[in-house]
């Protein structure tokens, strides 16, 4: 058993004014390598303050260059914390990479609590502190009004998915009301032949799913004869209006399509009456995510989602976080945040637990990141964990909660789930959140039931892929650009995203669930 040095609260950058046009980023003054921003041809001087080092070779945007000679076995830092060790000398101007260095974690580690660290902190004047939402029977906002088609078993996924087309042709009169944002079925191939946690697991996910504010109605579609009953789905969903709810089981109607749609009509006309109106920013559920990370994800999206999740909280709204596995060699940034020690212990399981499923499994806890994410620039998983959490900005850790479960408390929430895109984000969903925080490197055009914002770590994705990327963070990068101006007119975009403005994901029409799957199938 190892201790690892514990690090402090926050590892943001600094608020600082881009005076040129950024090159090369030291992110930490302990650091000693450097963030090509831009490539860097073989035996080009780095651009000032650096301009006494050569580059050894091509340097890709977002990979690392030694700023100083690094020995072997000696530390590499990024971020001010070790992202693992040098297997070979490293000469000053040389790339960093795969090839000369590893991962620094082994073994498990003795997690001590010393109280919370976090600081206070303050919404600031000046930005909006109401969105237009859709306040329910049961005082959650949705920021959507829809109409979800969720089905027990994937028996009967062409069903629902065939209630829901002719449901848009039929009632197309209703969706082009302001006040109707749509019909959604969300299949998926579990419900039957599942036992114990793993059906336990299918049933919580899509009872928050059932439960969800965004959701103006929803129609339960069961076969009859499914692991999954029917019945004990609804009664996992107790959270809900029932005057909202049509279920049935295709086995127990003469037409389960005709059945449907009639249950659909019923639903849309009370959905009809709805109307948004003014809520307070605290009302906000806001899931944060990652996918496609590069080399400046840590830099820029994800840093600049963390100061989000920092306005979010202070606004007495709630954050949650997941990707266990991509917390791994940071976990104790966050552990130092914990509330109180009964939030530290639970985050130590979560992560203890969720390094046992991949022992279990006969797979290294460390084998993160992936090849994509090393193409951009990630090299350990030290360097992606580091990055990731950023996303989850400064503040208290208030609540630790496991799949398929609901946020329950304003602040930052962290949720057990995998680094897997589609799954860890149906969790975010079934776990409340009403707007999803993507950030990506390198691009998908993947989306969720919640709307899914999708934010590039770099301008020459946004140029490329707008039909993916809402936003783009590498901005913060440009010339005069103010990280605080950034992040505020960022956060007014977001309550208009909130208030019904469309995201790319709802605009192309991408929408899906993920299940996880982590037990027998009879």
């Amino acid at each position: 058993m190892t201790t690892e040095q514990k690090p402090g609260c926050s590892i943001q950058l600094p608020d600082v004014t881009v005076t040129e046009q950024l090159k090369v980023l030291q992110v930490h003054p302990r650091d000693n390598v450097l963030v090509a921003l831009q490539p860097i041809g073989a035996g080009q001087a780095l651009p000032e303050p650096y301009t006494a080092l050569t580059a050894a070779s091509d340097i890709p945007a977002g990979h690392k260059v030694a700023l100083q000679p690094i020995s072997a076995g000696d530390a590499v830092v990024k971020y001010g914390f070790a992202i693992g060790k040098a297997t070979a000398d490293i000469a000053a101007g040389a790339q960093v990479h795969s090839h000369n260095l590893a991962t620094g974690l082994s073994g498990t580690i003795d997690y001590q609590y010393a109280g919370c660290q976090a600081q206070p902190l303050q919404f600031p004047a000046g930005l909006p502190t109401e969105f237009q939402g859709y306040r329910r029977a049961n005082g959650k906002v949705g920021t959507r009004n829809e109409l979800w088609i969720v089905n027990t078993v994937g028996c009967v996924n062409r069903a629902a998915m065939r209630v829901a087309e002719l449901a848009r042709k039929e009632f197309a009169e209703l969706l082009d009301l302001p006040n109707i944002d749509g019909i959604h079925a969300f299949t998926h191939p579990f419900g039957c032949s599942q036992l114990g946690d793993d059906l336990s697991n299918t049933r919580e996910l899509l009872a928050g799913l059932i439960q969800h504010p965004n959701a103006g109605a929803v129609l339960i579609l069961g076969l009859g004869c499914e692991n999954n009953q029917l019945a004990k789905l609804l009664q996992a969903s107790p959270d809900v209006d029932q005057q909202r709810i049509r279920a049935f089981n295709a086995q127990q109607v003469e037409d389960e399509v005709e059945q449907g749609l009639a249950a659909v009509g019923e639903l849309l006309a009370l959905m009809a009456q709805d109307q948004r109106s003014s809520c307070p920013v605290s009302d906000l559920v806001v899931g944060m995510k990652c996918g496609g990370s590069d080399g400046l994800s840590g830099l820029t999206a994800n840093a600049l989602v963390g100061r989000i999740a920092d306005l979010v909280a202070a606004a007495n709204g709630k954050i949650v976080l997941t990707e266990t596995p991509e917390m791994f060699g940071a976990e104790q940034v966050f552990m130092a945040r914990a509330q109180n020690e009964q939030v530290f212990d639970d985050l130590v399981k979560l992560v203890n637990d969720f390094k046992q499923y991949f022992i279990d499994n006969n797979q290294p806890v460390y084998e993160n990141p992936s090849p994509g994410n090393k193409d951009g620039g990630l090299t350990t998983l030290e360097e992606k964990s580091l990055g990731a959490i950023q996303k989850g900005g400064s503040s208290v850790v208030n609540e630790i909660i496991r799949y398929g479960k609901q946020a329950t408390l304003p602040g930052l929430t962290l949720l057990e789930g995998p680094g897997n895109d589609a799954v860890s984000s149906t969790a975010l969903t079934a776990a409340g959140a009403t707007l999803i925080l993507f950030t990506t490197g390198r691009g998908t055009p993947l989306g969720f039931p919640a709307p899914t914002v999708k934010i590039s770590s770099n301008s020459n994705l946004a140029g490329r892929k707008p039909q993916w990327i809402d936003y783009d963070a590498g901005g913060l990068l440009c010339l005069g650009q103010d990280a605080t101006s950034f992040t505020h007119e960022f956060f007014r975009y977001l309550v208009a995203v909130a208030s019904g403005q469309r995201t790319r994901n709802e605009i192309s029409d991408n929408r899906e669930i993920a299940i996880w799957k982590n037990g027998v199938t009879l």
